[in-house]
């Protein structure tokens, strides 16, 4: 792909995510059970924040990327490149994150803090809390962001290694403007924190 930078030439040479779903999907048409539910769990994170930067609930978020992994299943075959899986996962997901949208009525960000906080190995109180609390009013702020500094903030925070490449085809979004649009939309988000008295209460 031309325009893609040194820094996010890794995404198309295999040793990123869109490489590793593509190992899958060619063990699993070679017959490997296990293939499918490795290449499961590896993409489900990524694409459930994909789904929840649209404003659905965990719930509805869930259902959508449900569907998106039983299409692949469906329809692995018919991806001609392997390599393209991850990207037409993630377009799958968006559009059945939009189809589900239009179906709800306008809601507000939920809570995501039993998805982002990891577990105390203690049982005191306080700390989940305080965690807690925090991460109610990071939420609230990332919701006053734009769809898509929402939706890139979400994809880049939360996926272990992101693919550049598979994020431009589902952002719609050149591969050299994602790191000066994260850094806008970071600025942005530092902002509206800075402005709100419950982040500097609970921070």
């Amino acid at each position: 792909m031309s325009g893609v930078s040194p820094a996010h030439a890794d995404s198309d040479t295999g040793s990123g995510l869109a490489a590793m779903v593509a190992a899958d999907l060619i063990a699993h048409r070679s017959g490997d059970e296990d293939a499918m539910a490795g290449l499961v769990r590896r993409v489900t994170p990524l694409l459930w924040h994909v789904a929840r930067g649209f404003r659905l609930d965990g719930s509805t978020a869930e259902d959508v990327v449900q569907n998106a992994l039983l299409a692949l299943v469906r329809h692995g075959a018919e991806i001609a490149e392997p390599q393209a899986a991850l990207r037409w996962l993630i377009v799958t997901t968006r559009r059945e994150a939009m189809r589900a949208g239009q179906l709800r009525d306008r809601t507000e960000l939920v809570d995501d803090a039993a998805r982002t906080v990891p577990a105390p190995e203690h049982d005191e109180p306080e700390p989940v809390v305080l965690a807690n609390a925090i991460q109610r009013v990071l939420w609230r702020n990332v919701g006053r962001l734009s769809e898509r500094c929402r939706q890139l903030l979400r994809v880049i925070a939360f996926a272990e290694r992101p693919d550049y490449a598979a994020l431009s085809a589902a952002l719609g979004m050149p591969v050299g403007s994602i790191g000066p649009t994260r850094g806008r939309c970071l600025a942005k988000l530092r902002s509206l924190l800075a402005a709100d008295p419950e982040w500097g209460a609970s921070s």
